[in-house]
């Protein structure tokens, strides 16, 4: 079901399939097209983060263009057959472009906004230190039926140190899960080094 607005002036805001807000700042959702532009207007993005390696649509470029809209892409692919690993650096990758606040509001989108937003999202969720079941309870619910075993076990398994060893000097730290309580530091973080570990093959 897909939820549709009318402004005063009579404009429809109709928003993009499987929308909805991570957090303040941070939206999700499947791919926009025309139609929903009015309704992404008012969320005054400043970035989108596309997950498909499909290029961005003309008509959707010319909407960021025209709205100053920064778009972040991120080439994962979508296959079931045979089945695609999420790729770790990519979602790395994607994930500092996420937790800087300067790129907020931003919104997260892929094709369906369920298996590739989701894992984006379950990520985030760790680096924000959710517990692990409750991680996952929110990506099966937004992925529904078509929910993923690999998917969970990529959220599962992603590192969250890697993600803190590639922001370096600029660290963001979460107060809070509101858009007002997060601040931005510019310095560096003190990194422990781990221990060395054996090799997994």
């Amino acid at each position: 079901m897909c939820l549709i607005m009318e402004t005063d002036d009579g404009d429809v805001l109709a928003p993009p399939s499987n929308f909805s807000m991570v957090e303040d700042g941070i939206y999700r959702s499947g791919f926009p097209r025309p139609e929903n532009f009015s309704f992404l207007k008012t969320l005054n993005l400043r970035a989108i983060i596309y997950l498909c390696p499909e290029p961005y649509p003309e008509e959707n470029l010319q909407f960021l263009e025209a709205n100053n809209i920064k778009l972040y892409q991120f080439g994962i692919e979508g296959k079931t057959d045979p089945p695609t690993l999420m790729p770790k650096d990519t979602v790395l990758d994607a994930l500092r472009v996420l937790v800087d606040v300067r790129n907020h509001p931003i919104l997260i989108h892929c094709k369906r906004g369920k298996h590739r937003t989701g894992c984006l999202v379950g990520c985030l969720r760790k680096v924000q230190s959710w517990c692990l079941s409750s991680v996952l309870e929110e990506y099966q619910k937004n992925a529904g039926l078509k929910w993923r075993q690999r998917d969970l076990n990529f959220i599962e398994t992603f590192d969250i140190v890697s993600l803190r060893q590639c922001l370096l000097s600029i660290m963001y730290q979460y107060h809070g899960y509101g858009f007002k309580r997060r601040r931005l530091a510019y310095e560096e973080e003190t990194i422990q080094t781990p221990k060395p570990q054996a090799a997994k093959v």
